[in-house]
C-alpha cells in the first residue's frame, strides 16, 4: 500500500518495481471521458492507444 495526501493505493508486490516514481491523476476529458492517467517515468515506449508499454 502506498499513501499520499490521504489517498491509499494498493499495488501488488510484483508491480511495485514497474510503478516506482509514477504519478496517478484523475482526468476528465470531454472527448475521451473521465478516468485515471498514470505518468510513469520508467516507460521506454508505448503504443498510441496507451494500453501497451515497454519497460
Amino acid at each position: 500500500m502506498i499513501e499520499s495526501r490521504g489517498i491509499k493505493v494498493y499495488v501488488d508486490p510484483m508491480s511495485t518495481r514497474y510503478l516506482a516514481g509514477s504519478e496517478v491523476d484523475f482526468v476528465d476529458n470531454q472527448m475521451l471521458g473521465a478516468g485515471f492517467a498514470i505518468r510513469n517515468p520508467n516507460v521506454k515506449s508505448s503504443c498510441g492507444c496507451g494500453q501497451s508499454h515497454q519497460f
